[in-house]
């Protein structure tokens, strides 16, 4: 299920196990909001918001110190606009700027979904997914961004991509692109990857996420069973079997950004 609140700019997908919520803000980027067990589709998640400033976080708009891209939870964050996190995306443009503003465009919600060219990913029929597809664009630099979100309608699974489309006559150096880019709401993890060596693949590995960057990479040039480009986020009591005590757990293979 994916629907768009026209009122307050919120959208929302979800099925039976999960929901994920997100928003636009008032400076045409998107804000995420929840990502966990089901909630109501109609539920008021504004109490989630981080909208309040603090010392030393540069403000947005003038006379508004409670809007600063340094504290709000954004999507698909960029460089260079007050946020000090690591950016999501990076371009370089010829005159050496590296700073964008992708705001909201338009959006569409369908069903199925589309194989990424090129690339390995997941699939589905009408029945199994649907689909979010955001277009931002920065009108400065003749750029489009599409973020697609795929819902699996009985998988406790939401798969995620972005798409940049150059559509001006400037050339534009994309140096770094992710998949997506989550902030959490706590910090009480655990990370585990896969490792091991030829025949000896893919043992369980985990340790305590701690602060900083943590990163599981081969310089094979290719994933290899040394180091399988997968990893999981999951707090302590996070089991396998059904019944048992809930707990979250964040699987994901290939780049990504918490």
């Amino acid at each position: 299920m994916i629907s768009f609140n026209e009122t307050d700019k919120t959208f929302y997908l979800g099925n039976n196990e999960i929901s994920y919520i997100m928003k636009i803000m008032q400076n045409g980027q998107l804000e995420h909001l929840y990502y966990g067990k089901k909630v109501d589709a109609h539920v008021d998640v504004e109490h989630l918001r981080r909208d309040r400033s603090c010392i030393g976080a540069p403000d947005t708009f003038e006379n508004n110190l409670d809007f600063s891209l340094d504290v709000l939870r954004q999507e698909y964050p960029a460089y260079g606009a007050g946020d000090y996190r690591e950016p999501a995306y990076q371009f370089r443009m010829e005159d050496g700027s590296r700073i964008t503003d992708f705001v909201y465009k338009s959006h569409r919600i369908y069903q199925g979904k589309e194989k990424l060219a090129g690339l390995p990913c997941t699939f589905g029929e009408k029945e199994d997914v649907s689909t979010l597809e955001i277009t931002l664009e920065d009108a400065k630099i003749s750029c489009t961004m599409i973020l697609k979100y795929h819902v699996f309608e009985n998988l406790s699974a939401i798969a995620r991509s972005a798409c940049f489309q150059n559509n001006g006559k400037e050339t534009l150096h994309l140096e770094r692109a992710l998949s997506l880019s989550m902030d959490l709401f706590d910090a009480d993890y655990e990370m585990l990857q896969l490792d091991g060596a030829w025949g000896r693949e893919r043992h369980l590995h985990t340790r305590p996420l701690q602060y900083g960057k943590q990163s599981v990479s081969s310089a094979r040039g290719a994933s290899s069973a040394f180091h399988n480009p997968f990893f999981a986020l999951k707090q302590p009591h996070t089991t396998e079997n059904e019944g048992e005590a809930y707990g979250f757990s964040l699987i994901y293979s290939g780049n990504f950004l918490a």
